[in-house]
């Protein structure tokens, strides 16, 4: 199985409070995954605004970090889109925005679009920090689709470049699995038997992918599977934030319609409201 790296990586560069915040994470990953750093600014090009940034990303000069400064005018959503397939970004790094008087983030809406657009993956930080914080607890969707595969995969190479120390396969069963109508004692064992055959069934998927990840990614990382029944989407984002995982890993969601705008499901779940740190792989 081959595992995909990030060998550029873009984050779009605003000049805000968090800006040293952003610039350190984005600096901190690119040295993880031996990437260069592209800093992407919607905006005239400036020596000023070059020379801001590099006396902020000063402390980063020690460790050979390779990056370079984007200037183009535009929209941001199509400055950004347009600066990650000019420059074969493989990663893009995106902030969240928090809402008010409530500790919950959610996307804003042109990291929304961008999300939705981007044909790289996709960083989206909740709270970016000067100093590293650690990440310790990965969980990843297991969830049965042609993607899940490299998913867990490439889960698994974030977590060894991070050094993480664990990581649970989440795997998403829809309740209309059971096609059992519980209505009595007979029926409720019935269906907790048939629940009982998918867990394993799942459980037995998942090791199968996992076996097939070279050992030095696996090896000295704690890793558990946790089957739920219900939505997809909404219930691995309620387990990332009840279990308090560092960093949620997720598929990228296919074309999307109207539709699938209109009535959220899976990573729309995830966008609306983000349970902690979410990585996107196309």
């Amino acid at each position: 199985m081959s595992l995909k790296p990030f060998n550029s990586i873009g984050i779009g560069v605003a000049f805000s409070p968090n800006l040293k915040a952003n610039l350190f994470e984005a600096a901190r990953l690119a040295l993880f995954f031996d990437s260069k750093l592209f800093l992407i600014h919607v905006g005239t090009a400036s020596e000023d605004k070059v020379k801001a940034l590099k006396i902020i990303l000063s402390s980063f000069k020690k460790d050979n970090l390779n990056f370079e400064v984007v200037f183009k005018l535009g929209k941001p959503e199509d400055v950004i889109l347009n600066a990650t397939e000019e420059h074969n970004i493989d990663l893009l790094i995106l902030g969240a925005v928090q809402r008010e008087r409530f500790i919950k983030y959610y996307v804003g809406s042109i990291a929304r679009k961008i999300t939705r657009k981007a044909k790289c993956s996709i960083l989206l930080l909740v709270k970016p920090s000067v100093e590293r914080v650690r990440c310790q607890h990965i969980v990843v969707n297991g969830l049965e689709d042609p993607k899940t595969q490299q998913t867990i995969a490439s889960a698994f190479y974030v977590a060894k470049k991070l050094h993480a120390e664990k990581i649970t396969v989440v795997e998403e069963i829809k309740q209309d699995q059971i096609k059992i109508k519980v209505d009595d004692d007979a029926s409720l064992r019935r269906a907790n038997i048939a629940k009982e055959r998918i867990k394993l069934r799942e459980d037995s998927r998942i090791k199968d992918i996992i076996k097939d990840i070279p050992q030095e990614y696996t090896e000295n990382i704690v890793v558990k599977t946790q089957p739920i029944f219900g939505k997809q989407g909404y219930s691995i984002g309620h387990y990332a934030q009840i279990s308090r995982a560092d960093l949620l890993v997720m598929n990228a969601p296919s074309k999307m319609t109207f539709w699938d705008r209109l009535f959220p499901h899976d990573i729309e779940h995830i966008l609306t409201e983000l349970p902690t740190d979410v990585l996107i792989l196309q």
